[in-house]
């Protein structure tokens, strides 16, 4: 038996058994049999978490192979190497074992929602009914087809761009099961899913990055340290991504801190925060010494830790599942409706000081806010102490961006925009139109460009590499031309508010996320077309640019007064259910809203003007000043400037002559 046969033989004893003793601990092992109620059996009961905790395990390997092929190998000018090619291949049967624990987590969970065994749902109706009908059904057949999508995709993969796509692909796939659990039925379900997605993508790619490598020390295979010193800068982030996110998401789940050591789903909890802590531990001793030994040529305790750190990370997976299968406790929240649709109580009448003291907790943008300061701020840091400089407009543009952000996305606005059309609207406007032009003037493409070092290994790509590959992309070429950006941020606001998307976007927090992720994306590419300063494959002339800008905000006044002459309500549904007294009408919001929309573009169109005309001026100067310096240097003259400099020449002769003449005539 060879030593990675052992190495997951081990793993798999310890995820089983975590398992175990977790249904045992939150009492869903032998749970109390009700005479006269449905009960579909310790088959089921069994059988659904151990294909759950199969489905996860299989997710996290299929995420670290990709990572190890796509990020952690060296690959050449884009081409993956031999071990990176096996790797791909074996994420193919990753996926595919993942998409079968999948459907066996559809058999038994259909058993389950029924109260009936195994051999009796065994029928096509009931099984379409439970993976057509309802959302953990759902969730499950889309793992099913995005894991069969990933093992056919991944056999011919052999580039680096591929199996990056894939990794993506395959990190979208571990998040549609987990969200529909506990997590869609918390109270404070905003905070719940954006803790719940954060904790499950930072802990695949930790876990199953971790696994991959220990396995890849064990097979002996080249460039292992090269791999472990990438896996080690990107484990640091996982591990502050996933302490923040479990935080969070038991905030989300418990009532009281004290809820942590007198309820079952707050000791199974209590026991993933000491993994947690002991991971850290091991992840701090290798950066300390296993990674020095490994660089010292003495490989072996490296692998011995990354082994047991491997077991002990899958049997915190064991834990999970348990917990999952543990329901939080119960504490009490208001009979609301609305409060049940928010996340919380409806806020009072809206005034200006509400807007600025009502303060949301978005997790998510709240993420997005702290990642783009933090990486700005680092990448400054570094010029500065390169001796390098930066413009401090760009910086105060980039940090008056964030700060809109934060406050759109944070603020009392986030609140009433969930409540009142017009206050989304503005909103809306703020993300799509007024943050992105902050943003884009802020360069941080080039930032980071000047920031990051070339890859150590000539052919190799790292993190600046990446960036250059994606922005000579086919799909960047394509995405960033003026008539695509146009039609991105032009018609989907059309296709969002005239069909039902709207609706559908705001009865679901992932969808709300979604939407204004969107409005944030489609602004940033539009404007970076237009005033961007970063190098693009795209550039337009300052006079194209103007004609750009013209042609496009017009469709959004047309937009608004669309709005103004509807007399139906949309997303009436959404609106009617949350029970608002105060405040205009659905429909005068609603009309509101379009004044608003049909009047904001004034604002974002007056400050892209003064930046095409400060660039539009600044370029002149520059190619004027280019000109004159390749002048002195070679000592070629330019034809034009000759003879325009000839003209004011005869025109100063020509003016002396005249008033020689006059003073001789005495005039």
């Amino acid at each position: 038996m060879t030593r990675s046969v052992r190495l997951a033989l081990v793993t798999t004893v310890a995820a089983v058994a975590a398992l175990v003793i977790g249904m045992i601990a939150g009492g869903r092992a032998f749970p109390r049999i009700i005479p006269g109620l449905p009960d579909s059996g310790a088959v089921v009961r069994w059988g659904l978490p151990i294909s759950k905790l199969l489905m996860d395990a299989a997710g996290v390997v299929t995420v670290g192979l990709l990572l190890m092929a796509a990020l952690l190998l060296p690959n050449d000018k884009g081409v993956l190497g031999k071990s990176a090619v096996d790797y791909v291949k074996a994420s193919s049967w990753a996926a595919l074992t993942w998409a079968g624990a999948a459907f066996l987590a559809i058999l038994f969970g259909a058993a389950e929602t029924i109260g009936r065994t195994l051999p009796q749902i065994l029928d096509r109706v009931i099984l379409t009914s439970y993976a057509t009908q309802t959302t953990q059904g759902v969730a499950l057949t889309l793992v099913v087809l995005f894991g069969v999508a990933i093992a056919l995709f991944s056999r011919g993969a052999i580039t680096a761009g591929a199996a990056a796509g894939l990794l993506v692909f395959a990190l979208v796939t571990m998040l549609p099961a987990p969200l529909t659990g506990h997590t869609s039925s918390s109270p404070n379900h905003d905070l719940a899913t954006s803790s719940v997605a954060l904790h499950l993508l930072s802990l695949a790619l930790w876990v199953g990055g971790l696994g991959v490598l220990a396995l890849h020390a064990l097979r002996k295979q080249p460039q292992l340290e090269l791999a472990a010193e990438r896996f080690s800068r990107l484990a640091l982030f996982c591990y502050a991504g996933v302490g923040l996110s479990g935080v969070f998401a038991l905030v989300a789940r418990l009532g009281a801190v004290s809820d942590l050591w007198t309820t079952e789903y707050g000791l199974l909890a209590l026991a993933k925060i000491v993994a947690f802590v002991l991971l850290g531990y091991v992840g701090y001793w290798h950066r300390q010494r296993t990674l020095a030994d490994l660089k010292a040529g003495k490989p072996r305790a490296f692998t011995r830790l990354a082994g047991g750190e491997t077991v002990l990370m899958f049997a915190t997976i064991g834990v999970a599942v348990a917990l999952s299968r543990t329901p939080p406790p119960d504490f009490s929240i208001p009979a609301d409706r609305a409060y049940e649709l928010l996340g919380f109580p409806m806020p009072p009448a809206l005034t200006l000081g509400n807007v600025f003291t009502l303060w949301w907790f978005d997790l998510f943008f709240a993420v997005v806010a702290a990642v783009l300061a933090g990486l700005y701020a680092l990448g400054v840091i570094r010029l500065r102490r390169r001796g390098d400089t930066w413009s401090w407009g760009r910086t105060a543009s980039w940090y008056v961006g964030v700060a809109l952000l934060v406050f759109a996305t944070q603020s009392g606005l986030a609140r009433y925009a969930k409540v009142m059309f017009d206050i989304h609207m503005i909103e809306h406007m703020t993300l799509s139109m007024v943050v992105p032009i902050f943003l884009v003037l802020g360069g941080p493409v080039t930032l980071a460009l000047r920031a990051l070092k070339p890859a150590a290994r000539r052919g190799d790509r790292g993190p600046r590499e990446w960036i250059t590959t994606i922005l000579h992309s086919r799909f960047t070429k394509v995405i960033t031309h003026p008539v695509v950006a146009t039609a991105i941020f032009v018609a989907s606001t059309y296709a969002l508010y005239f069909t039902p998307l709207f609706e559908s976007a705001m009865n679901e927090h992932l969808g709300h996320i979604w939407m204004t992720l969107h409005f944030l994306l489609s602004g940033a590419l539009f404007f970076w077309v237009i005033i961007g300063v970063d190098p693009g494959p795209n550039r337009l002339p300052h006079v194209g640019r103007l004609l750009m800008l013209f042609v496009t905000m017009p469709f959004h006044a047309f937009f608004g007064i669309a709005l103004m002459m509807m007399g139906t309500v949309i997303a009436s549904g959404w609106y009617e259910q949350l029970g608002r007294t105060w405040g205009d009408t659905l429909l005068q919001t609603q009309r509101d809203g379009g004044a608003i929309a049909w009047g904001f573009g004034e604002i974002p169109t007056l400050i892209v003007l003064l930046a095409i005309a400060m660039q539009w001026y600044q370029d002149d100067d520059r190619q004027a000043r280019r000109a004159d310096r390749r002048a002195d240097r070679t000592g070629a003259r330019d034809p034009e400037l000759d003879s325009y400099n000839a003209y004011l020449a005869r025109l100063n002769r020509a003016d002396k002559a005249d008033r020689a003449d006059r003073a001789d005539k005495g005039e």
